[in-house]
């Protein structure tokens, strides 16, 4: 029997495709719904679902940005043919993307039984919830949002890339969170900053996706289920990615930021009420 029903899988989807690209932490959000769902958040069926739905939200990506992502793949084509093709910016920012992901490949293998265990703890969600409020509120604000996305470098990508390993780490921190507030830190303005982090978070959580299927099918979790969630992460996400574009190009991030704040103290009062166990 799945560990996991589909309707269970629609309300899961759903919350993934809401929360994988706002930086509100899509891993504590899909850990305190899972809590209120009475589904236990450290079963490895349950982690392995939760992996492989961001494949949903990954294809949304990669459909809302599908000439992007051509136009960059086929100047990297070009560059390891032509020497000449290997002065655009396009080459070198997808070897910068391939690049920026090895840190958190690295990590996420060798820190598997770490991330599973221990700190898939809602406790930790909790206050990585808070504590990445904080450093998201400081980099929007010390950021002079001066530099656009034909501005970043090979530096920026690995910076940014390296950071997706705090929200690895500490579920709650958010990797759109982790990522945006660091491109902030290093001057990059809203909007790009909010790209840089889709386009760094493809490679990364494709690989965690297909890294967990055959732990997830085998373990419990059912195709049907994988496949609704899956399904349903793809449409939300696409919306949520739309309308993030939109609304990073005219307001800063306080909202997410008190937002996580409220969400984060809520988390903590249901685990010391014994509402949720942590």
């Amino acid at each position: 029997m799945s560990a996991i029903s589909v309707g269970q899988a629609v309300v899961l989807g759903a919350v993934e495709g809401v929360t994988e690209f706002l930086p509100v932490s899509s891993t504590g959000h899909l850990k305190i719904v899972e809590g209120l769902m009475g589904i236990p958040v450290d079963d490895d069926a349950v982690v392995g679902f939760s992996a492989v739905i961001q494949v949903g939200a990954i294809a949304a990506v990669l459909v809302y940005f599908f000439k992007d992502i051509v136009r960059i793949v086929s100047a990297w084509g070009r560059g390891l043919r032509d020497r000449e093709e290997r002065y655009h910016h396009d080459y070198k920012f997808a070897w910068w993307v391939i690049c920026a992901t090895i840190p958190i490949v690295v990590v996420g293998l060798a820190a598997k039984p770490l991330i599973q265990g221990p700190l898939a703890s809602l406790w930790v969600v909790a206050g990585s919830l808070i504590v990445g409020s904080g450093v998201m509120w400081a980099a929007d604000q010390r950021g002079r949002h001066k530099r656009g996305e034909d501005d970043t470098s090979f530096k920026d990508a690995m910076l940014v890339g390296s950071s997706q390993i705090l929200a690895l780490l500490f579920p709650g921190f958010s990797r759109s969170g982790a990522t945006m507030s660091t491109a902030l830190l290093l001057d990059l303005d809203r909007v790009a900053a909010t790209r840089l982090s889709f386009f760094l978070g493809i490679p990364a959580l494709t690989g965690a996706g297909v890294y967990e299927l055959k732990d997830a099918l085998g373990t419990g979790a059912g195709a049907v289920p994988l496949a609704v969630g899956t399904a349903v992460s793809f449409v939300v996400a696409y919306a949520s990615i739309a309308w993030l574009l939109r609304f990073v190009a005219k307001h800063s991030f306080n909202a997410f930021v008190v937002y996580r704040i409220v969400v984060g103290l809520l988390l903590f009062g249901l685990l010391g009420t014994g509402v949720l166990h942590g």
